[in-house]
């Protein structure tokens, strides 16, 4: 990575900061120049408009995702063990990535009705961790962890409820018990995909 790229970074890094703070629509040249103390002018070498800004915040957010929540996820064992591992590390993200929360939660409750590159950018995540979610669910059911006539898709769904009611819990109700909560729902969506057990 060279120098001009190391910077980028850095400033994408704290661009990303601000945003899970302020919301996305919050971040601006002008927000993110007295956050990082750089001239207007220098952010506007590297983002021409406000919305090439956050869209590529999106992006290196997505990055941030994929080498602490995805790469480490797909290193595990195949199957239960493998969607385990993506839940643990999806509910560390959304505790600990930013000081304000899951910045892709942020985000879209800002622009699920505002049309344009931000809501094209967060939509490619968002089907992507499901797509991801839903091949996981696949290769347990493969495996023989889980049923074969679980439904993907919905377990995808309902994971993903789980970890929007972990965040809401967590940022807007400061539920203490928000995490314990969010691995019972867990584990009973786990025990109800695995195969019943036969009693002699």
């Amino acid at each position: 990575m060279s120098k001009g790229e190391e910077t980028k970074a850095a400033i994408l890094d704290e661009a990303a900061e601000l945003a899970s703070l302020v919301g996305l629509g919050g971040l601006t040249i002008g927000t993110l120049a007295a956050a990082t103390k750089l001239s207007k002018s220098g952010l506007y070498a590297h983002f021409a408009s406000k919305e090439a800004l956050q869209v590529q915040v999106l992006e290196h957010a997505r990055g941030r995702f994929t080498d602490v929540v995805m790469r480490p996820t797909l290193a595990a064992p195949r199957g239960e063990p493998r969607l385990r591992e993506f839940f643990d590390r999806w509910l560390t993200w959304q505790s600990e990535a930013f000081d304000g929360g899951c910045i892709f939660v942020v985000a879209a409750s800002e622009f699920d009705d505002q049309e344009g590159p931000v809501r094209d950018e967060l939509l490619r995540a968002e089907r992507d961790k499901l797509e991801s979610v839903t091949l996981i669910v696949g290769t347990a059911i493969s495996e023989g962890h889980f049923r074969p006539d679980v439904d993907a898709e919905q377990v995808a769904y309902e994971l993903e409820g789980i970890l929007l009611a972990h965040h809401h819990a967590r940022r807007l109700m400061r539920d203490a018990g928000a995490e314990a909560r969010a691995r019972r729902a867990f584990e009973r969506l786990v025990a109800d995909c695995r195969p019943v057990a036969l009693t002699g």
